[in-house]
């Protein structure tokens, strides 16, 4: 003998919601054939474990198409009413099945189900005009980037190619004259390097503050105080191993983060951008020490950025004092930056090769 279940009802503008109470169900058979709704099952339910079915003939015409999610409690069955509208009952018959009861734990009325349609089209408003605000933010962002990384990569180009040049046209000769051809540009760059360390602390790029600030400090000590404050140090051939190691470095680093922002990768440039730094920085930082070095003799010599003592002490104290800390400090950075560099590189190669197994 086949048995009914226990069944809930709720609806919506364009939906209806049946919960039948059966445990366990299996076997399930639900379909709608004619507006009219047939379902079988086998399950627990308000009289053991049985067979249970039971039919619906619904107040107006629905889609044959219908879904059902049976879980340990109760399968939950949904149908597409054929036009959206409110229907003032469930079923053709004034008087409801016995078995059929709301379910009040869906159950709204017709202004309630408006008012939820509203309130689902404002969040769905919200959560576009949202994306929209992110997608807007995401595209500045990556324009600024691309952008700030092509003028980088344009000025240590220039740099570059034009020492190279003027290396193979004038030899020697040329590294004499390095900083008044070369030194407006590097000022530009480097002091637009500045916007790295801020893109850090901010967020806009995933890297660490300290390494970054680090490296743009320590340069622009070398460029604007060795090398822009002594007249002395401008005609020196250090300037040219200084600023040679810089550009090299810098031109593969930029164009990667360019196409970076693209979300274009060249393997070639990727190698050269984690690899290419390990025999160029070592080499800059010790040409820079090596124009800390020559420049000492010049800072004791016209007391130049000395910090003056009080008068009952009667001197100064020069500022190769703290040039000579500065040598050490520089070594320092220089392992920091190593390893921080190199941690980037095992860590870059280390994701491709899990990526391509």
């Amino acid at each position: 003998m086949t048995l009914t279940p226990l069944v809930y009802w709720a609806q919506r503008h364009e939906e209806i919601y049946l919960r039948v109470e059966l445990t366990d169900a299996q076997n399930i058979d639900v379909h709608v054939h004619e507006d009219v709704l047939h379902f079988r099952a086998q399950g627990h339910g308000a009289k053991g474990h049985n067979d249970y079915n039971f039919s619906l003939e619904f107040y107006l015409p629905v889609k044959p198409g219908v879904s059902h999610k049976s879980t340990q409690r109760q399968v939950n069955i949904t149908v597409r009413k054929e036009q959206r509208g409110w229907w003032e009952r469930l079923t053709t018959q004034e008087r409801k099945p016995v078995f059929l009861a709301p379910d009040f734990d869906r159950w709204l009325d017709e202004s309630d189900a408006e008012m939820e349609i509203r309130e689902k089209e404002e969040k769905k408003n919200r959560l576009k005009a949202s994306r929209h605000k992110e997608e807007g933010f995401v595209s500045l962002k990556t324009g600024f980037l691309f952008m700030y990384n092509l003028v980088q990569f344009i000025g240590f180009s220039w740099m570059f190619v034009n020492m190279t040049v003027r290396l193979f046209i004038f030899g020697q000769d040329s590294l004499y004259d390095t900083f008044h051809t070369m030194s407006d540009v590097m000022f530009f760059c480097q002091t637009l390097a500045a916007v790295e360390v801020l893109n850090a602390a901010f967020g806009v790029v995933q890297t660490g503050v300290f390494p970054t600030l680090l490296q743009v400090l320590g340069r622009n000590f070398i460029l604007f105080i060795i090398f822009g404050s002594l007249e002395e140090m401008h005609n020196r051939p250090v300037v040219f191993f200084v600023f040679y190691p810089w550009s090299a470095i810098e031109i593969f680093r930029y164009p990667f983060y360019m196409l970076g922002c693209l979300n274009i990768e060249w393997k070639s440039l990727t190698w050269l951008r984690y690899t290419i730094w390990m025999p160029l920085y070592p080499l800059g930082a010790l040409a820079e020490a090596v124009a800390v070095i020559q420049s000492i003799p010049i800072f004791d010599k016209t007391k130049f950025l000395s910090m003056p003592l009080p008068k009952a002490i009667g001197t100064s104290v020069s500022f190769s004092y703290f040039l000579y800390i500065y040598l050490v400090l520089m070594f320092l950075g220089l392992f920091i930056n190593f390893r921080h560099l190199y941690k980037q590189r095992t860590r870059r190669f280390r994701t491709k090769k899990r990526k391509a197994n």
